[in-house]
This record gives C-alpha cells, sequence and structure tokens, in this order.
C-alpha cells in the first residue's frame, strides 16, 4: 500500500501515530512540560515580593472575563466609564469556552476551578490532535517532536491559564487532521467550534475552505461533503459577531468594543513595524526586546515552512492567522501567545527534530522548552502587565 493510500483511509491513522502507546508518549510529554511549568511558576511566585500562589496566577487578566462570561453571561449594551468613555466589555469574547465553563461548573464546581479543568483538558486533548496532525503530515517521530516543541514554547504556559488557546489549538488541530484524513463531517464541526473560539478561527475556516476545494476537484461526485463542513465552519465568526451587533444595536459593535477595550483594530502592521523599529532603536528593558525577536524568528520560521512547501490548508492557516497577530494594533506583549496556536511556524523544527538522532532532538526539545517554560512563568509572575 502506498503512503498516499494510506493517508486516505482514516482508519490507519491511530497505527500511523503509534496507537496507545503513541497517544501516550505525546500526553507524557506534555504532561512533563507542564508539571515543569507549574515548579517554575510556583518558584519565582515564591520569589516574589508579594506571593499570590499558583492557582491565582493562572487565573488572572482575560480569565477574569471569561468567567464573568461563564458566571453572569454577556451584558446587553455597550460600557462606559465615569467620564462618559466607551470601555471594553466582555462582548469581545468568544462563547465557546465559557459555555463550556459554565457546564462543568453546573456540576457544583466552583467557576474558576471549571475553567482550569476546561483548560487542561482541552490541553490534553490539544496534545493529542498535535501529534496524530504531525504523524498525518509526516510521521509520528514528527508528531512527538510538534508536541514537545508546541507546549514547550515561550509562552505555552497559558496551556495551562483559564485562556483559550488550548480549546483553540485543540479544536484547530483537530480540523486540520479530519481534513487531511477527509472525515468530512468531524472536520466541519470542529472548524465550527474553532471559529466560536476565537476570531482566529476565520483563518481555520478558510483553510478547511482550501481543504474542502482541493478533494472538490478531485471527487466531484462527493464535492457536497467537504464544501459543506467548509460551509458550516465559515459561518462561525460571522454569526458570533452579528449576534453581538443584534444584542448592542450596532453591526460594527464587536469592532468598536476590541478598539475601546484593548485598542485591537487591523493597521496592515503599520503599528507592528513602528513597535519592532522602536523597541531595537531605544527600548530600556529585555522583555520587549524578546517579545520583538520572538515576532521575527517566527516571520523567518513561517518562511522555511513555506519553502519546504507543506500541506496548503495548513500553510493558508498560519498565514492568515499571522497576518492577523501582526497585522492588528495591540498590546504588543500579547502578540506571541497569539501565534502560540500557529502551528506553521514550529514545523520546521518538528521536522528537523523527527530526523535528527533520538538523543539529540530529545536534548534539543528539553533546552527550548526549559528556556520557554522559564520565560512564560516570568510573564505572569514577574512581568507587570497583561499576557
Amino acid at each position: 500500500m502506498s503512503l498516499t493510500d494510506e493517508k486516505t483511509q482514516p482508519t490507519r491513522l491511530w497505527d500511523l501515530a503509534g496507537g496507545r502507546r503513541g497517544i501516550g508518549i505525546a500526553v507524557g510529554v506534555f504532561a512533563l512540560t507542564r508539571v515543569a511549568q507549574l515548579i517554575i511558576l510556583a518558584w519565582l511566585d515564591a520569589a516574589d515580593d508579594e506571593p499570590t500562589g499558583v492557582r491565582a496566577r493562572l487565573l488572572v487578566w482575560d480569565a477574569g472575563w471569561f468567567l464573568r462570561v461563564a458566571v453572569d453571561g454577556y451584558p446587553h449594551g455597550y460600557t462606559f466609564d465615569a467620564a462618559g468613555r466607551m470601555e471594553g466589555n466582555e462582548l469581545a469574547f468568544f462563547p465557546l469556552y465559557p459555555m463550556l465553563t459554565r457546564v462543568v461548573a453546573a456540576l457544583g464546581i466552583p467557576a474558576s476551578t471549571a475553567a482550569l479543568i476546561v483548560s487542561w483538558l482541552a490541553a490534553i486533548g490539544a496534545a493529542v490532535a498535535v501529534h496524530l496532525l504531525g504523524t498525518s503530515l509526516h510521521d509520528k517521530r514528527t508528531g512527538w517532536a510538534l508536541v514537545g516543541i508546541c507546549f514547550g514554547a515561550p509562552v505555552a504556559i497559558v496551556f495551562s491559564m483559564a485562556y483559550t488557546e488550548g480549546l483553540f489549538l485543540a479544536l484547530v488541530a483537530g480540523m486540520l487532521v479530519a481534513a487531511h484524513r477527509r472525515v468530512w463531517w468531524a472536520a466541519g464541526l470542529l472548524g465550527l467550534a474553532a471559529a466560536l473560539t476565537r476570531p482566529t478561527g476565520a483563518a481555520a475556516a478558510v483553510a478547511l475552505a482550501v481543504a474542502a476545494l482541493l478533494a472538490a476537484r478531485e471527487d466531484r461526485r462527493k464535492m457536497w461533503q467537504p464544501l459543506g463542513a467548509a460551509g458550516l465552519a465559515l459561518l462561525g465568526v460571522p454569526l458570533f459577531l452579528t449576534w453581538v451587533g443584534w444584542r448592542v444595536g450596532d453591526p460594527a459593535a464587536w469592532f468598536r468594543i476590541q478598539a475601546a477595550g484593548w485598542g485591537t483594530a487591523f493597521d496592515y502592521g503599520s503599528s507592528t513595524l513602528s513597535f519592532l523599529g522602536t523597541t531595537f532603536s531605544s527600548a530600556d528593558g529585555w522583555v520587549p526586546i524578546s517579545v520583538a525577536l520572538i515576532l521575527l524568528a517566527a516571520l523567518a520560521a513561517a518562511g522555511v515552512a513555506l519553502a519546504g512547501k507543506p500541506w496548503l490548508p495548513l500553510a493558508v492557516y498560519g498565514l492568515i492567522a499571522m497576518a492577523l497577530v501582526y497585522g492588528q494594533a495591540g498590546f504588543y506583549h500579547s502578540k506571541p501567545r497569539l501565534l502560540v496556536p500557529v502551528l506553521l511556524t514550529l514545523l520546521p523544527a518538528a521536522v528537523a527534530a523527527g530526523r535528527a538522532r533520538p538523543r539529540v532532538a530529545v536534548l534539543s526539545i528539553a533546552a527550548w522548552a526549559l528556556f520557554g517554560l522559564w520565560y512564560g512563568a516570568y510573564l505572569v509572575t514577574v512581568w507587570p502587565y497583561t499576557l
């Protein structure tokens, strides 16, 4: 049986990924990164002048917004401060993660604990999906390497926090696996769920549309299956934005709330270029410089990945997601976090590790993770600004 034949049979992926043992290794790699992350976080928290505890560190910043949606629901309109200026509010945050948090909390669990449970379970699912994606595109060693590189990356601490990155990555990676294996009903549902988790779900939906068009061109008799899946996924982001507009009574409400609360607006990369120029000419702290270097390194990695001609839907997803990150104004120190689920930038290193000697690959990924896990913990404990 040819490799092409194998990749068109969804039932073979489990075996290609190493079966139960292969999945167990992927989850084990994930678990090692999380345990190490918590140890480093606890160490830095204890060294802080005002330690707050690991749990509190995992529930800061955006976590509060998600918890308010989960507990109180969405507001019915704009929010203004005492001076009459518009502020950001919960309508800026997509609904799937707080909905799942509410479901878990309904079991009698405190909402904050429920939010962490959802994040951690989703991150485990993401580790499995990332391994399956690396396996489906290349081989199981690349899949394991992709898990280690992804969950050991700088700012991968968000996978332990009450944030949406773990859920989003699980859904996007799962969608790409399903599309690559041509399980279209699953791809459509996962794509829709991803689009209801984060605005960059639009990039995932477009990627699924590309996969659907490729499949439809090959087999016109069954074209309704991939095209239907793509159509379903493409509905997600417009549906939520339309609902927000209807709830507030302003079609542009979501965009206005984003701009008012977080300064988020698409300026075609002008703010990012300004940040890079200012940082390398006059920055007085190492965090801005490290963020700038991460942004440039991600661009370089994406270029290497594209030179290797990756699967087109993955490339499309990565490029659109990166364009949304680099092209928008907003908090510069949040951009590395937004790049975490962009798997395209991690693919060259994963492929190289998959081809390297096992000892070299393990040591290289361990060194990468040691820095990345410390970096994320530092940003949560020492760096005073939102992640």
